[in-house]
């Protein structure tokens, strides 16, 4: 059993009251927790630090918060709860002391095309109103400056069900603010048919080159060539304008097809429906690569892409419309609403004003309200929910934050941190999991977890203050004063990418050569333009591979081996050696045990309680039917393959008869990125942040490309795993890749052949290039925020 001392005792002479000062955990094994106990101070900063992996989100988010939001919902009635997500009681023994826990996680806010800034912090609402008091001309209530409501008309007859049922004659009008053209999205896609089909073939023929839409079993093409409204046989360019108006609009429909009824509709509202009405980043890459081909997005020609009705646009407060409103950063924004002075919305005013100086306390000021709430970064989604908590006169609460710090620029750390120890200060306990030394540097109290990732971790290896965890002999405390120093020589650049006039966002029009063969960092604070620059200049061609932040999907049956297409070669060679069907080796296919569905698990749901998943009894967990674990390879079922580490497997599939150079090579990538401890058939949903980052890069890495950009590589990686990353960098560029790597880390600056710096500042101040050069000419220049913090870094 980990254990921790008590940091605090009650005062003799004290009220009892004020003796529940510790939030007690005892015998937490949460994921890979190992009967985890420590006491927690309240009222106190506690920061939780250890690699990626160690199990620092199971203690603080599946342990301590999870369980304060399940007692909170069990004072509901049952009623309630039956509409609430049900949670299960985590894996531990006790948990005592607890409070009422606000999480601000990094989950990136919903990437509904309605959802903006604006609407995610009710900050459009407050200004719906504002223009339905004030706005000239006067076009309505709220509703009718929302691009989320659709102007509605009806009229007829109702029958009130009460007493003497009679007809009574009623008329509905509601007034909304959305634009009809494009419904309140602000885009509207134009679908190229030419990747649809092939004109000169007929439907017989395969004319559709959809994927997945094979002419001679797939049930959709079979309506459509059985439908009666076209001719099978004949090529498409040869269809009569009714045939082809039938063929691409046509309404919906019951046909008969091999006398099962069908719905026929037209391939453009099929398409729509299919694809177009579904998250793009939850495609597979083969169906994205397929819309983003197919599929172009242009802004609304009507609403010139602010979402809105022409009424809603010609309502104004003096010259600003609420379109105008939106537009503007926010931080321009909070100026205008000062000035307005209008004592009949006082209190309104004074909740907006709070709110965006809020944004602009947090460092988010150069956002603007109608910024698509899905294209913000895991930084700024996390800051952009704080928001709510800053004003708030709660007290003794439990704030929960993970990395608060991502995304920042060295310059803007020092204002979270301040915000941070405000939370504390007005009598709440704050608990962070970071890695930034800076952010380490103002806890109170220190929890480090490891030594270890995954099966190594889950122990408390230290507990106290932030100058005891210096002088300890954990891996945070020996790695916490590391510095990278500058390069004594840099890599020569082999070319350049050009980049011209860039006005992507805030770009000045910037224009800039990228050097390629070596090891860029672009940087610059938070909003100074840097992934507008690279993202929106850098073409993504055949020859770029980008890996963003966008976080990775799965379920809980997908897993490191499903992901990175690992589980292809395995199965491919247990079928081979074994003479069967490689689909038996699959749990999600014809291998899965049928009692659990190859689940491993049975889950009961118990309505609004939570529901109990019990291990299943006919595979033991295995996931397979007993009859396909008879088959091995190299000595091994396909059980315990997937029960192998990353590092195991490669042992096992680099030499002797299980030998399989296509899963060694996968398996080579995933440890350099350091996941040599991860087990293959281990779930998705149970890795952390950082590790799921990493798992893209290793996926990433198999693409063929000459340049590599990736934004924000460090983002959940400890101080100790930083070096790591950086090896791999080094590796790729003498491997003749160029890497181009979007980044605050000082670690990797300094580590940097090239550095580009954007700013001065953020939003409409930043935009423009202010250094290029070496990190040793930025460090002697000191002419930039960067240069400052950098120089300061490695001490010179």
């Amino acid at each position: 059993m980990s254990s921790a001392k008590r940091p605090g005792t009650q005062q003799p002479g004290s009220h009892v009251a004020d003796s529940h000062d510790l939030i007690r955990v005892h015998g937490a094994r949460e994921n890979n927790l190992k009967d985890v106990s420590i006491d927690l101070p309240k009222r106190r900063l506690t920061v939780f630090t250890g690699v990626s992996g160690s199990g620092k989100s199971s203690l603080v988010f599946n342990t301590i918060a999870a369980e304060s939001q399940r007692l909170i919902n069990e004072t509901y009635s049952a009623f309630v709860q039956g509409f609430m997500p049900t949670l299960a009681r985590p894996e531990v023994d006790v948990l005592d002391g607890l409070t009422t826990a606000i999480i601000v996680d990094q989950q990136r806010m919903g990437a509904d095309p309605r959802s903006t800034v604006g609407t995610a912090t009710d900050v459009n609402a407050m200004l719906r109103i504002l223009f339905s008091r004030l706005g000239d001309p006067h076009i309505g209530p709220p509703s009718a400056y929302s691009f989320n409501t659709a102007s509605v008309r009806a009229s007829g007859a109702i029958t009130v069900e009460r007493g003497n049922k009679k007809a009574v004659k009623a008329t509905f009008q509601r007034t909304g603010g959305m634009c009809t053209n494009c419904e309140g999205r602000g885009t509207v896609s134009d679908i190229d048919l030419t990747q649809l089909y092939d004109d000169s073939k007929s439907l017989a023929e395969g004319a559709f080159t959809i994927p997945g839409w094979k002419s001679d079993s797939q049930w959709t093409v079979q309506v459509y060539a059985q439908s009666g409204f076209v001719d099978p046989d004949k090529p498409i360019r040869d269809y009569t304008d009714r045939e082809l108006r039938d063929f691409l609009y046509g309404e919906a429909v019951k046909v008969k097809v091999n006398g099962v009824n069908l719905t026929y509709e037209g391939l453009i509202p099929k398409i729509q429906k299919s694809f177009l009405s579904k998250d793009k980043e939850a495609m597979q890459p083969h169906i994205r690569a397929f819309v983003e081909r197919a599929v172009t997005f242009t802004t609304c020609p009507e609403c010139e892409g602010t979402r809105l009705s022409e009424g809603a646009r010609s309502s104004r407060i003096g010259k600003i419309s609420i379109a105008d409103a939106c537009a503007m950063e926010i931080r321009d924004l909070a100026d205008w609403v000062r000035e307005l002075a209008e004592p009949s919305v006082a209190p309104l005013l004074t909740a907006l004003r709070d709110t965006l100086d809020s944004f602009v306390e947090i460092g988010l000021g150069y956002l603007s309200l109608d910024r698509p709430a899905g294209t913000l970064s895991g930084g700024e989604a996390q800051r952009v929910k704080m928001i709510r908590h800053l004003g708030s006169s709660l007290t003794d609460t439990t704030y929960v934050f993970d990395e608060p710090t991502v995304g920042l620029h060295p310059h803007d750390i020092q204002r979270m941190n301040d915000l941070l120890l405000r939370l504390r200060d007005k009598g709440n306990t704050v608990l962070v999991v970071e890695h930034k030394p800076e952010a380490i540097a103002i806890a109170d109290h220190v929890v480090d977890l490891g030594p270890g990732a995954g099966t190594q971790g889950g122990t408390v290896c230290f507990e106290g203050t932030v100058a005891e965890l210096r002088a300890s002999d954990t891996v945070t405390g020996r790695h916490l004063d590391d510095r990278a120093a500058l390069k004594e020589s840099v890599r020569e650049p082999t070319g350049a990418l050009e980049i011209r006039d860039a006005r992507t966002h805030n770009l000045q029009g910037v224009d800039v050569d990228v050097p390629l063969g070596v090891l860029c960092v672009v940087t610059g604070v938070a909003g100074s333009g840097k992934s507008s620059l690279i993202h929106g200049s850098v073409p993504a061609g055949a020859d770029v591979v980008s890996v963003d932040q966008s976080p990775i999907k799965g379920s809980r049956r997908s897993n490191p081996a499903t992901y990175t297409g690992l589980l292809d070669p395995i199965r491919k060679a247990f079928a081979k050696a074994n003479g069967v069907k490689p689909a038996l080796f699959s749990a999600n296919s014809e291998g899965a045990c049928p009692t659990c569905n190859g689940a491993g698990v049975i889950y009961t749901d118990l309505a609004m309680m939570a529901g109990v998943a019990t291990p299943c009894e006919d595979c033991e967990g295995k996931r397979f039917q007993p009859a396909v674990l008879e088959y091995r390879f190299g000595g091994r079922d396909i059980s315990e393959v997937l029960a192998m580490s990353v590092d195991r497997a490669e042992e096992f599939f680099g030499a002797g008869e299980a030998r399989t150079p296509a899963a060694h090579k996968i398996l080579q990538r995933l440890s350099d990125v350091g996941l040599g401890y991860l087990t293959l058939g281990q779930p998705l949903t149970t890795l952390s942040g950082g590790e799921r980052q990493r798992l893209k890069l290793a996926t990433h890495m198999s693409e063929k490309g000459g340049v590599y950009v990736l934004d924000e590589p460090t983002t959940g990686l400890h101080l100790a795993d930083v070096e790591q990353l950086l090896g791999l960098l080094d590796r790729l560029v003498d491997a003749g890749k160029s890497v181009i790597v979007i980044e605050h880390h000082q670690a990797v600056m300094a580590h940097a052949d090239w550095i580009i710096d954007l700013g001065p500042g953020a939003g409409h101040d930043g935009g423009r290039i202010v250094f290029e050069g070496t990190p040793a000419d930025l460090v002697a220049d000191r002419s930039t925020l960067t240069g400052d913090h950098l120089a300061a870094y490695v001490g010179a």
